[in-house]
């Protein structure tokens, strides 16, 4: 009785250990979930170039006969059709990739974002997981989409931020996919529990293609 006692002290010894040094996340505004400016762009001061239609692109050089072949090698056919209905830019689904997994981690992103904010995914601790996304590019080039997300604790912002380059894609009727480095799933008693993570597919022009944001869960075991 005399250990179980002290094991649950020392669980919330280290508890408060850790929202002292989070201590200054606490402070501040728990409705300000917000995924900012990457510090790297901010640095580098980046300024993309100016973007150019596809049809534009197509039009360009026609006389250069090797220049032509290089541009349909690079970006295709124009498409017959394109819905202006739609935006240029759809992300469809959002994969979490693991090994160990029982069963598919999947999300469909084209459905109720907020009813998505109520479901959890599940990763056991210490799991190595890849983020696998499919978008569809309709009309247009799109030039250095990214993506990136924050993550937030127990109220606490930004304990842990990605940014991942994605690249530029042209126009196709199949959607394209963007797959993540190897990630580790957080592992210990300390790192179980509920994280809500804030995502964004965006591109050099700012445009904010999809915000959604989803739950996980890091437990001892898949169930």
């Amino acid at each position: 009785m005399l250990g179980l006692d002290v094991c649950e002290f020392g669980g919330q010894v280290l508890e408060l250990l850790w929202l002292t040094v989070c201590y200054r996340g606490l402070m501040a505004d728990n409705n300000d979930f917000a995924i900012e400016e990457d510090e790297d762009e901010k640095k580098l001061n980046y300024i993309p170039p100016a973007q150019k239609s596809l049809m534009e692109i197509q039009e360009m050089d026609k006389e250069d006969e090797s220049l032509v072949k290089y541009k349909k090698t690079l970006l295709g056919p124009v498409p017959v059709t394109a819905d202006i209905s739609v935006p240029n830019v759809q992300v469809t689904r959002m994969t979490l990739l693991c090994d160990e997994a029982p069963e598919p981690i999947t999300v469909d992103l084209t459905g109720d974002l907020k009813a998505m904010k109520e479901q959890t995914l599940v990763l056991k601790e210490g799991a190595k997981y890849r983020i696998k996304i499919e978008f569809k590019v309709s009309r247009e080039i799109v030039a250095g989409l990214r993506y990136n997300h924050v993550v937030r604790r127990k109220g606490i912002n930004a304990v842990d931020r990605k940014s991942y380059m994605v690249g530029s894609y042209g126009p196709k009727a199949e959607a394209h996919t963007f797959l993540s480095p190897v990630n580790d799933a957080p592992k210990g008693m300390m790192a179980r529990g509920r994280y809500e993570i804030h995502s964004r597919f965006i591109d050099d022009d700012k445009n904010v293609f999809l915000d959604w944001e989803w739950n996980l869960d890091v437990n001892k075991d898949w169930n």
